[in-house]
């Protein structure tokens, strides 16, 4: 049986499977974008595909604080398309 790989959601500190989160990067050169592939370089932060967490990830700023950079509002209405 092949183990699935569990990761934390920053928000609810829920360890679900991959599928289950959406991960948000910040690139080397300091972009932030929603990384679909789960495979983009820089450092990464997941979230749980769920609208009342990443609207939480909105209010409290716990994505800039993990990412120590500032992430624009865009990103939030990207990640939530794609919940």
């Amino acid at each position: 049986m092949k183990k699935i790989p569990l990761r934390t959601c920053i928000v609810s500190k829920e360890k679900l499977p991959k599928q289950e989160l959406i991960r948000v990067v910040r690139t080397p050169n300091n972009e932030v974008i929603v990384d679909l592939s789960g495979k983009a370089n820089g450092r990464g932060a997941y979230l749980k595909k769920d609208l009342e967490v990443i609207e939480k990830a909105k209010k409290t700023g716990v994505l800039n604080r993990h990412l120590e950079v500032n992430v624009p509002d865009t990103i939030y209405e990207e990640l939530k398309k794609n919940i």
